[in-house]
């Protein structure tokens, strides 16, 4: 499929079935080998369009609220997980009609809510947080200072354990499993003794599994490790590892202006459409580009809103941008989607599936109703 062929409306998000098939491959081999369960995580790849394909490798998905877990339940069925920092009395019955395994951050929310939960034969667990974590932004930190994600050693309740099947702890973020190896070893020494009492322990998410220079016999070997040490059932969460590398983000340039530098005004805002890229912050690839310099022509990419520092980044080029050219952000399949918004007014991307044989399907287009709704 040619990402360029002026029939694709811009902006538009295109998902590779092929490059998600060879991602799925990956988690089913894993599965296979540990016998584990793996879950989409919802929160990085909510494109239920392709959960019939997903639900044919792994498990289910796993929620961080009501309205992820309802669409997983529809879209996906199999597992249906969910964690949140707290649950409301008015969503916690829904939840106890569609959840599998629900996940308490505190023993408030446990005590508050076990009997619901118990009465309906629902697997539940505690959010520990064991105060190791390899991430150094703290906006993706769950175990930075004060954190409210997690309970600590110091308060957890140990004799307040009766109706608990498993323990959760999510503190990695695009890691390897170097990092989740380091990680069960702070776990074993603070709440190993309590694993012994356990059905199953949830490892979370941030694993980079699909990842070309991912460990993946070592994450083998840490599954099996404490499946056998504690005789507990393993879930991993991953998200972004379902869809990595899997997405593209075609874009257009509609203006090209000059202020010390050559400026391209796209018709994709990063603050609307990949909000990432400034929260993180981070730069993402454009395919044929360099960075500033490297090449013969450098620009600065910009969306086109009024927010100032709505600045995609710096990027060369082989050869001068014309406006109508089109340029391909690469791995946007995730935590773009989920995270659109449609501030000053602006048109969401479409979103395409490019199929195994290399056809497109539109998906979805967005308008101004999808605006207007929202408000």
């Amino acid at each position: 499929m040619n990402y360029k062929d002026k029939s694709i409306p811009t902006p538009s998000f295109i998902v590779s079935e092929n490059l998600l098939i060879k991602n799925l491959e990956i988690l089913k081999y894993i599965q296979d080998r540990t016998n584990c369960h793996i879950l989409l995580a919802q929160k990085a790849f909510s494109m239920y369009s392709v959960y019939p394909l997903i639900k044919k490798y792994i498990k289910g998905t796993t929620a961080s609220g009501i309205y992820e877990a309802k669409l997983g339940y529809e879209e996906m069925g199999g597992e249906v997980h969910i964690f949140s920092p707290a649950y409301t009395n008015e969503d916690f019955d829904e939840i106890t009609n569609i959840c599998d395994h629900i996940v308490f951050n505190s023993f408030n929310q446990w005590n508050k809510f076990k009997s619901k939960a118990l009465a309906r034969n629902i697997q539940c667990g505690i959010r520990i947080n064991p105060e190791y974590s390899e991430i150094e932004t703290d906006i993706y930190n769950p175990c930075f200072t004060n954190s409210r994600l997690g309970v600590t050693l110091d308060n957890f309740e140990k004799n307040n354990l009766d109706g608990i099947s498993g323990l959760h702890f999510h503190t990695m973020c695009e890691q390897n499993s170097d990092t989740l190896e380091r990680t069960l070893k702070v776990i074993e020494e603070k709440f190993g003794k309590y694993l012994y009492q356990m059905k199953w322990i949830n490892f979370g998410g941030g694993h980079h599994i699909t990842r070309p220079d991912y460990d993946i016999n070592k994450l083998i070997d840490c599954i099996n490790y404490i499946k056998n040490k504690y005789g507990v059932e393993v879930y991993l969460e991953p998200g972004e590892a379902v869809a990595l590398n899997a997405g593209f983000l075609v874009s257009e340039v509609i203006d090209i202006i000059k202020n010390n530098m050559r400026i391209c005004i796209m018709d994709t805002s990063a603050a609307c459409h990949m909000p990432d890229v400034l929260e993180m912050p981070y730069r993402p690839m454009i395919i044929g580009s360099g960075k500033p310099n490297e090449k013969a022509y450098t620009y600065r990419l910009g969306g086109p809103t009024c927010l100032a520092g709505d600045i995609i980044g710096d990027y060369s080029f082989d050869k001068p941008l014309s406006v109508g050219d089109r340029l391909v952000f690469t791995d946007m399949a995730i935590y773009s989607m989920v995270k659109t918004n449609t501030f000053n007014g602006m048109k969401l991307p479409s979103i395409i599936l490019e199929k195994a044989d290399g056809s497109y399907q539109i998906i979805k287009k967005f308008g101004y109703e999808d605006f207007k709704s929202r408000l």
